[in-house]
């Protein structure tokens, strides 16, 4: 099985994936990099920094900092990326920020990053996000990748919430020469659109056995629109979610799905 992202997240779905009795191979696609203009990022976390010194000071200010500048009301996050960049550089966030999530692996990231997740809705989705979120007054920050779906902030800006958008990382593949493992893949796990991407621009053709799967319906669309066969598809946007739904596959062939040999 082709894991294709590598640190620690290539790492946790690889022995998720051998507790499964699956054969996972590692091959990073895509990685990520600091953003071509850091200038936003480092503007947001400078508001966070300052934000957190203030609440610490017990300024009689709930919303300002010492300079005037008005903290954040929320941070969101969709992707656990996003959660690390923010936490490798803001030691600890403003004790009345709130936290969303778009699903549960994002807001386990944060959780595990010392942060109290405020909202989780129930689907995972930039959408349901958006239809979940309160009411706030006070300015949200989204820090995401460079690739990120317009949905999030056009959603809320929609609504008339102030969206300070901020790209927190780029998405970038890994190189131009073809993947050619030793020998050819049962499953590829296909876990973004820009992951899709890269196993068209870099595998195509699969072998006639290979089987994709795909972290959910959203995927799965990006998948086809690049030329992929979809033959799992996971019910949850979870590296769990995807490994449980290609274990019931391959113990429970489906000759009907579409692109199966």
């Amino acid at each position: 099985m082709l894991v294709p992202r590598g640190g620690a997240w290539g790492a946790r779905v690889a022995a998720a994936a051998r507790e499964r009795g699956l054969d996972p191979l590692v091959v990073p696609l895509i990685a990520d990099e600091p953003p071509s203009d850091p200038a936003p990022l480092d503007a947001a976390v400078d508001r966070l920094e300052a934000a957190a010194r203030s609440r610490r000071r017990r300024s009689p200010d709930p919303v300002a900092d010492e300079t005037g500048v008005a903290g954040y009301a929320w941070i969101v996050v969709t992707s656990a990326t996003a959660v690390r960049e923010i936490a490798e550089r803001v030691s600890r966030l403003p004790s009345d920020l709130r936290v969303a999530a778009v699903g549960e692996p994002t807001a386990r990231a944060a959780r595990a990053a010392g942060w109290v997740v405020d909202l989780v809705p129930p689907e995972a989705s930039g959408a349901a996000l958006v239809r979940a979120f309160p009411d706030t007054p006070g300015p949200v920050l989204f820090p995401r990748s460079d690739l990120a779906a317009p949905t999030v902030v056009d959603g809320l800006r929609a609504r008339g919430i102030d969206v300070d958008d901020v790209v927190a990382y780029r998405t970038v593949g890994t190189g131009d020469e073809p993947v050619a493992p030793g020998s050819p893949p049962d499953v590829v796990l296909v876990t973004s659109g820009s992951v899709a991407r890269e196993v068209a621009r870099r595998t195509v053709p699969l072998a006639p056995g290979t089987l994709v799967a795909c972290i959910g319906p959203g995927t799965a669309a990006e998948a086809r629109a690049a030329g992929l066969p979809v033959h799992v598809v996971a019910p949850d946007r979870s590296a769990e979610s995807l490994l449980d739904a290609v274990v019931e596959r391959l113990n429970h062939p489906a000759p009907e799905q579409e692109g199966t040999p």
